[in-house]
């Protein structure tokens, strides 16, 4: 049976841990149990009427390197949710777009954007010195000049990369200007500016410190052992790999072993070892499971080493295109089963649908539902909106 988190599931958790560790019998959770409470830990089996920034927190964070897609992942998260509540935080500075897990731009919380980034910084050092392109001309340049130079700058107003690399290339001409304002990137924390990633706006990829456009500099508390359970609280039961693919850290096992009192443990399908917050929820695996619309860069498909919990094969075979944009993906019985793009051409926004496989009657039905429901989001002013299907994959 599945399990969720309350009144009546918490003890019931709390005593099989005590059981596991009495009789080292641990449970299998199936493929389908653990997509069901991925779902329900990313709020995508129901949207969730929390506010913004507290489901920002909850997720950990969105992936945000595109200026304005993530919002679609909060549409399809949040009960009610309009783009301009999203953009007013933003614009308030109660938001911020900043590199964090994987050196990749992520939407976060003010009070977030520091203490996260101070835990994954070790990822953005490693990144930095990796890179084909800027690891090897920034070898043996003073990284402390180099970014003491780079705050002084950025604490005057927000520069783009042009600007600043032309700025530090001036005192470091051997080196690319690219390079010195990539590197400042990835050893200070820089927020990406409005209006860029305004909803409705456009700007130039503009950077500030984050202690400059916050108005803060205090230490971060949080620590690894945090890290990881606000991972598994929006993505578990999750193994180490698992943890250390969302956040670009190595050598979590020792973390996560520390953290085994306040776990509960089982295994997978494949025999691996799984963590989680024994009140974390947990539903049925039969609980249904809505079709949903995910953004391009959507943390859920990206946020574990084995994504197969979510991601069905036909993702590999169907979801690659050598030219266009990105296509984002449906979830139908929560898994991987279409891809979509919106095309616009004039007064007219058509969401174009392509499926994996034939889609019931039922499934194109709630999907189309769903899919007029995301128009209505993104293309308001448009005069025509309508959902097209690849009428070959219909049942």
């Amino acid at each position: 049976m599945g399990r969720t988190s309350g009144e009546l599931g918490a003890p019931v958790l709390r005593r099989r841990h005590r059981d596991e560790v009495l009789t080292g019998v641990v449970e299998t959770l199936s493929r389908r149990e653990l997509n069901r409470a991925t779902l329900a830990r990313q709020l995508l089996l129901r949207r969730s009427d929390r506010p913004v920034p507290e489901a920002v927190e909850h997720l950990a964070g969105l992936q945000a390197q595109t200026p304005h897609s993530w919002y679609v992942g909060l549409w399809s998260r949040l009960a009610g949710f309009r783009a301009e509540q999203a953009a007013a935080l933003l614009a308030d500075r109660r938001l911020v777009r900043i590199a964090l897990m994987r050196s990749t731009i992520h939407l976060v919380t003010a009070r977030d954007a520091l203490a996260l980034r101070s835990l994954v910084q070790p990822a953005l050092d490693r990144d930095l010195y990796a890179n084909a392109t800027h690891g090897a001309p920034i070898r043996g340049v003073d990284v402390a000049a180099l970014t003491a130079a780079g705050r002084s700058l950025l604490a005057e107003r927000p520069m783009t990369a042009k600007e600043l690399g032309e700025q530090l290339h001036a005192r470091w001409p051997d080196i690319p200007p690219a390079t010195l304002a990539y590197a400042l990137r990835n050893l200070v924390p820089l927020v990406q500016v409005p209006p860029r990633g305004l909803w409705g706006r456009s700007g130039p990829i503009a950077h500030q410190t984050a202690e400059a456009w916050l108005g803060v500099g205090a230490e971060p508390d949080q620590t690894l052992a945090h890290l990881v359970l606000r991972y598994l609280a929006a993505f578990g039961p999750a193994t180490v790999g698992d943890a250390q693919r969302w956040s670009g850290l190595t050598r979590l096992r020792e973390v996560v072993d520390a953290l085994r009192p306040q776990l509960v443990t089982f295994r997978g399908e494949n025999g691996e070892e799984l963590f989680d917050l024994p009140d974390a929820p947990r539903p049925d695996p039969d609980t249904p499971a809505p079709p949903r619309l995910l953004y391009d860069f959507d943390n859920l498909l990206l946020s574990h080493a084995d994504r197969s919990r979510v991601l069905t094969d036909d993702v590999a075979r169907h979801s690659r295109r050598p030219h266009g944009p990105v296509p984002s993906i449906v979830l139908i019985d929560g898994f991987t089963a279409a891809d979509w793009i919106i095309a616009r051409d004039a007064d007219t926004a058509t969401l174009r649908i392509r499926p994996y496989a034939s889609l019931s009657d039922s499934d194109a039905t709630e999907l189309a539902v769903e899919g007029q429901r995301l128009l209505d989001f993104t293309d308001p002013g448009a005069a025509n909106r309508t959902v097209e299907f690849d009428a070959e994959l219909l049942g």
